[in-house]
């Protein structure tokens, strides 16, 4: 039985670990029963995201990408960890390139995520999402302070040159509600 207000004292416990580790064993129990999750937290009929919690040290969001959604580049300037309960979402990772001068990225490698997966994102993670899917999938992000007051980056998707992040360019038109 998924408890939200169970799931949320768990994740604030976790954040006494040294690593992301005990996060992730937290929201891979939650994601491997999609529907006592999916009780605990609502469905989402549309593409977007829905705040679950957000306070300076945790922000846990209900991520629901549209069928071939695709984010540019960012970065969270904060751990994350995400947590697959339906769909797929792949992950590309980036790196900076040696030229501090030209704030450019390169292809670092990638992750792909499917149902009942997680993984953990470092602070300094570099990373794009794509729904590769014809249908929408769903996942938990977890992150270890608060999502929306961080001052991170995105990178253009033509030149790859860093910008400042702008949730509603990075998310393109995705939802965001608490």
């Amino acid at each position: 039985m998924f408890s939200r207000e169970q799931f949320i004292a768990d994740l604030r416990a976790s954040l006494t670990e040294r690593s992301r580790k005990a996060m992730r064993e937290v929201v891979a129990r939650a994601v491997q029963d999609r529907t006592a999750l999916l009780r605990g937290i609502g469905a989402m009929e549309q593409p977007g995201a829905v705040v679950l919690h957000r306070a300076p040290e945790l922000t846990v969001l209900h991520v629901v990408w549209s069928p071939g959604q695709i984010t540019l580049p960012h970065n969270h300037m904060l751990s994350a960890v995400i947590g697959m309960y339906d769909g797929r979402e792949d992950n590309l990772f980036w790196r900076r390139l040696a030229n501090p001068d030209k704030f450019q990225i390169e292809v670092a490698g990638g992750e792909a995520l499917g149902t009942g997966d997680t993984c953990i994102l470092g602070r300094d993670i570099i990373h794009s999402v794509v729904n590769p899917l014809a249908r929408m999938s769903g996942a938990i992000h977890v992150y270890d302070g608060d999502f929306f007051a961080v001052e991170r980056s995105m990178w253009d998707p033509d030149t790859l040159i860093e910008a400042p992040y702008d949730l509603a360019t990075v998310s393109k038109g995705a939802i965001f509600t608490e």
